[in-house]
């Protein structure tokens, strides 16, 4: 049965963002998406009217990818080390996901075409993870909303630094497997821990 409505949306969506990564945004035509997605032009464009509406619906579809794979702090554990630890090591894991990185070059490439997709990326990569975490912490520790902001942007600095940047140009192998549900086991936390212990004895001693 052939998809209609938003089962073709979706559909069309999903194939168009392997293509973007595929290719970047500039090399990618609606030609190919349509091929790839085994429905006519006509149909590509009734849902996206150009490539450029076809690029930022992907990404907002990849926002969505990427905050219900991250979840919140206090989804993971009931007890705060823990629950900061693995918040933050799920989300280093999920940056390190070679389609993450690769959806963060073909953004930063094409910053000057499409400077509000570009904002839209950074805000879900870097300012709701942080305002997230800032949450959580004055929430859980008892802290001003500024005190919590600062200890969520110290501790996001400190947890994908270096990592990210390394993969980010290139530097270290990327990771080419992702389980959807949870962080993987082989996962290396001792890093995240030692910051998470750092940051909840400044945060007790206020």
């Amino acid at each position: 049965m052939a998809r209609r409505g938003d089962e073709l949306r979706e559909h069309i969506l999903w194939i168009a963002k392997d293509v973007f990564l595929e290719m970047g945004f500039e090399r990618a035509s609606m030609d190919v998406v349509a091929r790839r997605g085994e429905t006519s032009k006509r149909s590509l464009y009734a849902h996206f009217e150009s490539k450029e509406k076809l690029f930022l619906a992907v990404i907002d579809l990849v926002r969505g990818l990427f905050l219900g794979r991250l979840r919140m702090p206090g989804d993971y554990s009931n007890e705060p080390a823990q629950a900061l630890a693995m918040f933050c090591g799920r989300y280093l894991e999920t940056l390190l996901y070679q389609p993450s990185i690769q959806m963060c070059r073909v953004s930063m490439s094409e910053t000057n075409r499409f400077p509000q997709g570009a904002a839209q990326h950074y805000d879900v990569m870097f300012t709701e993870v942080e305002r997230r975490l800032g949450a959580y912490l004055q929430t859980t520790f008892g802290v001003s909303a500024q005190a919590g902001a600062e200890a969520a942007h110290r501790l996001i600095g400190q947890v994908i630094y270096p990592r990210y940047v390394r993969a980010l140009f290139g530097i270290d192998e990327l990771a080419t497997s992702f389980d959807g549900d949870a962080l993987a086991s082989d996962f290396d936390l001792a890093p995240i821990r030692r910051a998470v212990a750092d940051l909840i004895e400044s945060l007790t001693k206020q």
